[in-house]
């Protein structure tokens, strides 16, 4: 799977948890998940096992604690499909 399809579908799992319209319209790799998108912290949990059910993948929790852009969801989804 290429980087700009899991992009593709990183942001489509995380639209309905943000807050902050404008910020989603224009999204990147450098995208803040928290301070740019709204993302309510206690709502990670559901969007780690969003990812993890999407692209049928596991995601330990010390990785969870290395996400926070856009880019770094992509990167870690991207290293899990090896």
């Amino acid at each position: 799977m290429e980087q700009k399809e899991i992009m593709a579908s990183v942001v489509k799992i995380l639209t309905p948890w943000v807050k902050n319209e404008d910020s989603l319209a224009s999204v990147s790799m450098d995208t803040n998940i928290l301070d740019d998108l709204k993302v309510n912290s206690a709502r990670l949990v559901d969007v780690v096992i969003a990812f993890e059910d999407d692209f049928d993948i596991e995601i330990a929790d010390d990785d969870v604690d290395s996400v926070n852009t856009v880019g770094d969801a992509v990167n870690l989804i991207s290293s899990k499909l090896g």
